[in-house]
């Protein structure tokens, strides 16, 4: 029998890169992520692995950078004002192709916000918070064992693709204690024959993001688009709960999707034919998913916990025929289930009427 352990989402998260062959972590205290880094700063000494407590968040995306350009599985973690101060590092790895995991335990803004549980980096981490024309892969867990699973699949799919991976969440699943079941550790880490290890025997590797001639440069982003392009045709990942017969189809991720779970079992109990689809890849996003059920459902509602950005994604895939409407909190707020069950059932009222 597999091993099962109860442990907080923030814990499984640091379990799941200790597993993944993670080899150095950089990271600064901010709440609510400080425990993946307190035991970062435990586990990773015992395996003989690297932990550094930096002086800043700028200082850790930095040490991050170096660490993945001399070939190393390297990670960092913070919260939402950290994660703001790392978007210049971020666009200078993903220029560079340079592939380790950032994880972004949100939290409620702007500014300093406070401590509970957000989903307002949504753009800011999907969109590219940084500059220039590039994209980051996004990984959104749901659960404690999701948390330690999409850790491990986030270092793999940056040594794909040679690109920052992101796993947002926040500070609802981080603090969350759930029975995790423990996963096999990865024993063979891939070659990267690109990296600056300072191996005689090889040829000379060069990295950076800078090119003086400008048209110089446009192969070089020609080349990262298409390895984007790449990753929207393969690595599209979702949910789908009661899609088949569903007239409305709740959209949400992260903890907000539990929430509405939550509401679709209630909406269900009183007979309404309610759906829900779950992205795990909020990049690539599942454009096509929802176009395709577009053409048999007309009504979505979008749970997040923020004031409104995870839906205008909806709202590009499904078209603007189709009737999208939110149910939301925002501020470090929980969004309760019979907030989203009231939303359904007036929607639900009303396409009764049309």
């Amino acid at each position: 029998m597999p091993k099962k352990i109860l442990m907080a989402g923030n814990i499984a998260i640091a379990e799941g890169a200790i597993l993944a062959g993670c080899q150095a972590y950089f990271g600064y205290p901010i709440t609510p992520q400080n425990e993946l880094l307190e035991h970062m700063a435990k586990r990773m000494p015992e395996e003989g692995r690297v932990f550094v407590q930096t002086e800043s968040e700028l200082a850790a995306i930095s040490m991050l950078y170096g660490a993945a350009a001399a070939g190393c599985r390297a990670m960092t973690s913070t919260s939402s004002p950290g994660f703001s101060l790392q978007q210049e590092g971020i666009s200078y790895m993903a220029g560079a192709e340079l592939p380790a995991v950032l994880v972004n335990v949100m939290r409620g803004g702007p500014g300093l916000g406070n401590i509970g549980g957000a989903q307002g980096d949504y753009f800011q981490a999907t969109k590219g918070g940084g500059h220039g024309d590039y994209r980051l892969i996004n990984l959104a867990p749901a659960s404690a064992q999701e948390m330690m699973d999409l850790t491990m699949l986030a270092f793999e799919l940056a040594d794909k693709y040679r690109n920052p991976v992101v796993l947002l969440t926040d500070g609802f699943l981080g603090q969350a204690m759930e029975p995790v079941i423990i996963r096999q550790p990865v024993t063979e880490l891939p070659d990267k024959p690109w990296a600056i290890t300072g191996a005689a025997g090889r040829p000379k590797n060069v990295i950076n993001s800078f090119e003086m001639e400008p048209a110089n440069f446009q192969p070089r982003v020609s080349l990262l688009l298409q390895k984007f392009e790449r990753i929207k045709q393969n690595e599209v990942r979702y949910q789908g709960i009661h899609l088949d017969d569903a007239s409305l189809v709740i959209v949400a991720y992260g903890s907000a999707s539990r929430s509405a779970l939550t509401a679709l079992k209630m909406a269900r109990q009183k007979g309404l034919r309610v759906g829900l689809l779950r992205p795990i890849t909020l990049f690539p996003f599942p454009y096509q998913i929802l176009a395709d059920l577009a053409q048999k459902v007309s009504d979505f509602l979008v749970a997040e916990l923020s004031s409104g950005q995870f839906i205008e994604d909806v709202k590009l895939a499904v078209g603007l025929d189709k009737r999208v409407e939110l149910a939301s909190q925002y501020g470090g707020v929980p969004l309760a289930p019979e907030t989203i069950l009231e939303t359904i059932e007036r929607m639900s009222k009303v396409t009764i009427g049309r």
